[in-house]
C-alpha cells in the first residue's frame, strides 16, 4: 500500500520543490522543535490570536508531525525555516470569490529568524507555481489582518488581487485572490 494520498485530482506528496535557496517538502520527526517554536512565538502568532502555550504544544504535538495534504515544511541549509500551506477555505471564503470554485486557501508561517530575506515570497511563489501546475486556472485566497504589514505586501508582491475587507476576530481583514492566468497576464504586460 502507498503511502501517496489523493488530494482532489493532486497527488500527495509531490517531489520536495526546490528553489534557489529552499527545499519545500513534507513534515518530518526532525521538525517538531522548530513546528513548537513556530507556534510558541509570539512574533509570528502576532496576527492570529497569539502564541500556544510551549508546554501544552510539548505535550500535544506528537514527535512525528502530521503529515498533511498541502502542508510543505520549508528547509534552508537542512533546518526547518517555516511552513507554506494549501488548504480548502471554508464555505464563507469560498462564495466570496466565486461560490462553485474548489479554490485553495494559501497560509504560512515562518520563524522570525528567517523574516526579512525573501524566504516566504521565494517559497510561497514557489508552492504557487506548483499548484498552478497541478490545478491549472484554480484560484488561490489568503487572508491577512490589514495591519500586518509584512502580510500585505507579501500578497502583493506574490500577485493577490484584493476581493474584500471583513471584521472578523476584533480586527480589519483582507482577502485576496491569486490565480495562475491572472499571474501570468501582469507578467506579461511588465
Amino acid at each position: 500500500m502507498s503511502d501517496e494520498i489523493t488530494v482532489h485530482p493532486v497527488a500527495w506528496p509531490p517531489a520536495p520543490i526546490r528553489t534557489e535557496r529552499l527545499v519545500l517538502r513534507e513534515s518530518e520527526a526532525r521538525d517538531r522543535a522548530a513546528i513548537i517554536e513556530l507556534f510558541a512565538s509570539p512574533e509570528v502568532n502576532a496576527y492570529l490570536g497569539g502564541p500556544q502555550a510551549r508546554d501544552e504544544l510539548e505535550r500535544a504535538l506528537p514527535e512525528t508531525p502530521e503529515k498533511r495534504p498541502g502542508l510543505f515544511v520549508v528547509e534552508l541549509d537542512g533546518a526547518m525555516i517555516g511552513t507554506v500551506e494549501l488548504k480548502q477555505p471554508d464555505a464563507e471564503q469560498r462564495s466570496q470569490v466565486s461560490r462553485d470554485a474548489g479554490e485553495a486557501e494559501l497560509g504560512y508561517l515562518f520563524l522570525p529568524q528567517a523574516w526579512g530575506r525573501g524566504y516566504a515570497a521565494e517559497a510561497c511563489a514557489a508552492v504557487l507555481g506548483w499548484f498552478a501546475d497541478a490545478r491549472p486556472g484554480e484560484p488561490v485566497v489568503l487572508a491577512t489582518q490589514t495591519a500586518n504589514d509584512r502580510g500585505m505586501r507579501l500578497a502583493a508582491k506574490l500577485g493577490f488581487t484584493e476581493v474584500k475587507l471583513f471584521e472578523a476576530w476584533g480586527a480589519e481583514q483582507w482577502m485576496g485572490v491569486w490565480s495562475s492566468e491572472a499571474s501570468a497576464r501582469s507578467s506579461a504586460a511588465l
